[in-house]
């Protein structure tokens, strides 16, 4: 007997036209690190009495599909997770590279069918209404590059055969943290050690009654940007902008030598006054937990925009 392993393991993504009715064709194969995307469903004990010391059988609570996927940020593929985090793009170019301009502030999330296949076991799970709660990742001088999408899914249907037909493939041109850059106002933010950006968009689940336990949809709420940048302690910029309550510019951006790239503007960034401590002998390094609201000029709080070679989203 076959056991399963994640080396052969299988990703297939789609947006939906209907909330939780997966399409029949127009998958494309993903690009993944690992995910938790599943279903469970709790047992509850039983409280009745008068039947002896051994309790009487549990009965099933309600379905709650969600998980998270951590993926590459590269060129093409995660322009996917963007889309379900801010909503199609707009795309400008008549023939590529093409650019597409994520914005943030939609009303409305498209939802996605999203197939994980265990071809060995064999296993396919078709998770239905997959909504993007939040997607973060970080900066560093070295290691692999992924952001951690978070989804809230309607249901998980299981087969033993894919129902997302020959997903289309995309070319892997993956971002590195050596390809990155952060800029201040549009001037170089020196002295950076790590940062990290996570944008959410604060579902709201309903949980009606149903015969099947599943929900009835996933709303999006308030939307929040936040993140945090460490920083050696050179100059007093960033704590004098803390102190005076003024909001900057950040620029989080990606080029490869290829040209494609990917760039992640926030428009207003508000810091908090950070604790300057002195721990050793060593460099002296400051910590902002920054926030982000609506630019009252942009009028929007970011906006994303990936230039690649795929025309539509």
């Amino acid at each position: 007997m076959a056991r399963a392993q994640g080396a052969r393991a299988l990703m297939a993504l789609a947006f939906e036209t209907t909330y939780g009715t997966p399409p029949a064709s127009g998958f494309t194969r993903m690009p993944f690190a690992s995910t938790s995307l599943g279903a469970e469903q709790p047992l509850l004990n039983s409280e009745l009495l008068g039947y002896g010391r051994d309790p009487l059988a549990p009965i099933k609570d309600a379905v709650t599909a969600d998980g998270d996927v951590v993926v590459p940020l590269d060129a093409e593929a995660f322009g996917f997770w963007l889309k379900a985090a801010f909503g199609a793009p707009t795309t400008t170019g008549v023939e590529a590279p093409y650019s597409h301009e994520f914005q943030s502030g939609s009303w409305t999330l498209p939802s996605m069918s999203i197939e994980t296949g265990m071809p060995e076991v064999p296993r396919y799970a078709m998770y239905s209404g997959c909504v993007l709660d939040q997607i973060t990742w970080q900066m560093q001088r070295s290691g692999l590059l992924t952001a951690t999408a978070r989804l809230v899914a309607q249901g998980e249907t299981v087969g033993t055969t894919t129902s997302a037909g020959t997903p289309a493939a995309l070319e892997l041109k993956r971002f590195g943290h050596f390809n990155g850059s952060i800029t201040r106002n549009g001037t170089a933010l020196g002295n950076v050690v790590s940062a990290e950006i996570t944008y959410a968009n604060n579902l709201d689940r309903i949980e009606t009654i149903r015969s099947d336990g599943r929900i009835d949809g996933a709303d999006p709420s308030i939307a929040a940007l936040t993140g945090r940048i460490e920083v050696r302690f050179a100059d007093q910029t960033l704590v004098t902008q803390a102190i005076n309550g003024e909001a900057c510019e950040m620029e989080f951006a990606y080029v490869l030598p290829s040209g494609e790239s990917f760039t992640f503007t926030v428009h207003a960034v508000y810091l908090p006054r950070p604790r300057i401590e002195i721990s050793g002998p060593q460099g002296v390094q400051a910590t902002f937990d920054w926030q982000a609201a609506r630019d009252g000029v942009v009028g929007r709080m970011c906006t994303a925009t990936l230039i690649n070679d795929i025309e539509v989203y």
